[in-house]
């Protein structure tokens, strides 16, 4: 009888030790700062580990769309009209970008490489061919035009113009306006101005080259240093912008983050396209092929006039020029052309833009730029780069092309550059995720052992007999 008491205490003993050390090690979250602890060691730009791999040359297959904006009524805009576009596309490019010219530096700190980007046309994926035809802005002229508005060259370049038959719009070959062709204003104009390029391309020189000499922090001293850029071009800030902040290299370059994300934080990211930093705030919890994973996206406030965004004063260029919310004039960035970039369809852009073009459909879904990050391991479950390349149209008295022609912003085209992290390394997140699972639920295994071995001490109680009672001890207390 005692060996068997003993035995139940011993049970409750153990229940309620067992209670007390699962709620401890839950309380501070000491195998949770195990698992984090592994992870910032791990995931480190440092030859050998898979984290370089990824970042060296990235699985995933990345996808770059181009959708370009067809105009149907060129002499109605060039009188005064609102211009109307239908949206043709996409013509799907595969991207390849590893990493080259890699070398350690400051004892492994940092990392020294170039990014050169290669497209490969996919014809399955696209909607026509590079052959396609697009009428759209002809943007050297409107470039020439604004660069020489104030010049002694303005009425050369105008008569030229008018004797080649050259004017605000044209119409040209997709693969052309891409990729680059000899455009012949500009080849006459380089017999004044020798250092002029003649060819023309939105993406011109892009194929197969870097955008820039990058060097990036390893992460060993900082896990939150990750993949993030220190400098960029020998600068460890920019020049085109009118203040130090607006100037600020902040983040990665958008294919890699550091690890052990949380919601309340701001991604930065540095985009090379757009010429400066910007960041994406969290919006939602989401699952890409079963993995869980944070969404984040860049808010309206990144791209808000200053009225709203009083920060965004230092990208009022040039002298001070500022545009509605949602656009970023970034000609001084592109040797001088009149670009602005915007969100495609204008969405997040100050509903003006949206209805001086008919045509222009902003949808949250297909607009919006996106970044599916697995909270744990900082890697890119998911992501969507959409931006749009618009041309500022006005007036130039020089130019009698322009004469009645209104004054707004004309989309040329827009990207969507897209990856889905491949079922291989889904298959490897899969089980790092499951591995931290398992042992960040140690201290509930052991709580629910506590709570079980508590239910059996109870039972057990509860089952003890009652010694039976004596006859003397049955006899009523009051005899008849």
């Amino acid at each position: 009888m005692m060996m068997r008491s003993c035995c139940t205490y011993t049970v409750g003993v153990l229940s309620i030790l067992l209670l007390i050390c699962g709620i401890a090690m839950v309380l501070s979250r000491v195998f949770e700062n195990l698992i984090n602890n592994r992870v910032k060691k791990e995931i480190v730009l440092v030859n050998g580990t898979d984290a370089f791999s990824v970042w060296q040359n990235p699985p995933p297959p990345v996808y770059m769309q181009f959708y370009f904006f067809n105009l149907t009524n060129p002499a109605e805009v060039l009188d005064g009209s609102k211009p109307s576009v239908v949206q043709i596309g996409p013509y799907t490019y595969r991207e390849y970008r590893p990493m080259e010219e890699v070398n350690f530096l400051d004892n492994g700190t940092k990392v020294a490489a170039i990014n050169p980007k290669t497209y490969v046309f996919e014809p399955n994926m696209s909607s026509g061919s590079e052959d396609d035809i697009v009428r759209t802005v002809n943007i050297p002229a409107v470039t020439v035009m604004e660069r020489f508005k104030d010049s002694i060259l303005s009425r050369i370049i105008n008569d030229l113009m008018i004797s080649k038959g050259t004017g605000v719009f044209g119409t040209f070959r997709v693969g052309d306006l891409l990729w680059g062709y000899e455009d012949p204003l500009l080849k006459d104009l380089k017999k004044f101005v020798p250092t002029l390029d003649d060819n023309f391309g939105l993406f011109y020189k892009k194929n197969g080259t870097s955008d820039g000499d990058y060097e990036f922090l390893t992460g060993t001293q900082n896990y939150k240093d990750f993949a993030r850029i220190d400098k960029w071009n020998g600068q460890s800030s920019l020049n085109w912008w009118s203040t130090d902040s607006c100037n600020m290299i902040n983040g990665t370059d958008g294919a890699s983050f550091h690890p052990i994300i949380t919601k309340t934080e701001k991604l930065y990211i540095f985009s090379s396209d757009l010429c400066r930093s910007l960041y994406a705030v969290y919006e939602s919890d989401v699952s890409v092929q079963g993995l869980p994973g944070f969404r984040f996206v860049p808010p309206s406030e990144v791209f808000a006039n200053i009225t709203i965004n009083p920060d965004n004063a230092g990208f009022c260029v040039p002298n001070g020029t500022c545009l509605s919310s949602g656009l970023l004039n970034v000609s001084m960035c592109k040797e001088g052309a009149p670009i602005i970039m915007s969100s495609p369809h204008f969405y997040q852009a100050d509903d003006k833009y949206v209805q001086d073009v008919f045509g222009m459909n902003p949808r949250k879904e297909e607009h919006e730029t996106v970044i599916d990050v697995n909270p744990l391991t900082g890697l890119l479950l998911q992501a969507a780069k959409r931006l749009q390349v618009n041309v500022y149209l006005e007036k130039i008295s020089a130019f009698s092309q322009t004469a009645n022609i209104m004054t707004l912003v004309y989309p040329v085209m827009y990207i969507n550059e897209s990856v889905v992290i491949d079922e291989e390394s889904a298959k490897k997140l899969k089980v790092v995720i499951t591995e931290a699972e398992v042992v960040i639920n140690v201290p509930f295994i052991v709580i629910a052992l506590g709570i079980l071995l508590g239910v059996v001490f109870i039972v057990i109680i509860c089952k003890q007999k009652v010694p039976e009672s004596s006859a003397d001890e049955r006899q009523p207390l009051i005899s008849s």
